[in-house]
């Protein structure tokens, strides 16, 4: 018991880490609802995510053949995992890259682009299929890291009560600072771009990418709080 708390902790922090990306999409979306709705997305949300990965450890034997080669072209092998990845890149960038158009986009008479509302049903659908996307790359890592089932199990339960309580902290800093939103974006659009890389097999550490995230978020809090004292 003792020798797999280390392992336990290990893989919560990882898998916060990684669950990062998922409240930030999350988040993003959930403004687009009324306020009745924003919280009811991010709970559906988390919530399924949490399900979905319970769900993909009782088919672990199935999981692990994914990151088999189905076919080769150009010389790369792709495998289930690495098809599943590229999608879901490509995706948080189509994503990302419309909000940050709707942010930006101004109308002929010079006021901000305004979207059309999305329905909840809509949005839902969106967040499920990313959850798809970053439940089997967690758990393919997660067995990569530990062997005993109730140790991921535990895991995941653990981080997604914590990320329950992270959202909406999370979501309300990102709607009160609209700079930070496209932060936000951005920060989504680059791990689409990893997402896609890690496909095709050229795999970038997410640490460059979280730290290179981390200092612009620093340089925008400097700057709002310059600002601020002017």
């Amino acid at each position: 018991m003792t020798e797999a708390i280390i392992p336990l902790l290990s893989l919560i922090a990882l898998e916060i880490i990684l669950g990062i990306d998922n409240i930030i999409f999350i988040s993003i979306l959930a403004d687009k609802l009324p306020d009745n709705q924003k919280n009811k997305l991010r709970y559906w949300g988390l919530g399924l995510a949490m399900v979905m990965r319970l769900c993909l450890l009782a088919f672990i034997a199935w999981i692990l053949k994914l990151d088999q080669t189905l076919f080769n072209l150009f010389e790369i092998d792709f495998s289930g995992k690495g098809l599943i990845l590229i999608m879901g890149g490509l995706f948080l960038i189509y994503k990302s890259t419309k909000e940050i158009y709707h942010k930006t986009e101004t109308t002929d008479d010079g006021t901000p682009h305004v979207p059309a509302k999305s329905s909840f049903g809509r949005l839902l659908l969106e967040v499920i299929l990313l959850d798809l996307v970053f439940s089997i790359d967690s758990i393919i890592t997660a067995v990569g890291m530990v062997q005993e089932l109730w140790v991921m199990y535990t895991a995941v339960v653990v981080t997604v009560g914590i990320m329950l309580v992270a959202s909406k902290p999370i979501s309300g800093f990102i709607r009160q600072h609209p700079s930070f939103k496209i932060l936000a974006l951005c920060f989504l659009m680059m791990i689409g771009v990893s997402l896609i890389a890690e496909g095709f097999h050229f795999a970038i550490p997410k640490g460059y990418i979280y730290f290179s995230m981390a200092f612009a978020f620093l340089v925008d809090v400097i700057q709002m709080k310059t600002v601020k004292h002017k």
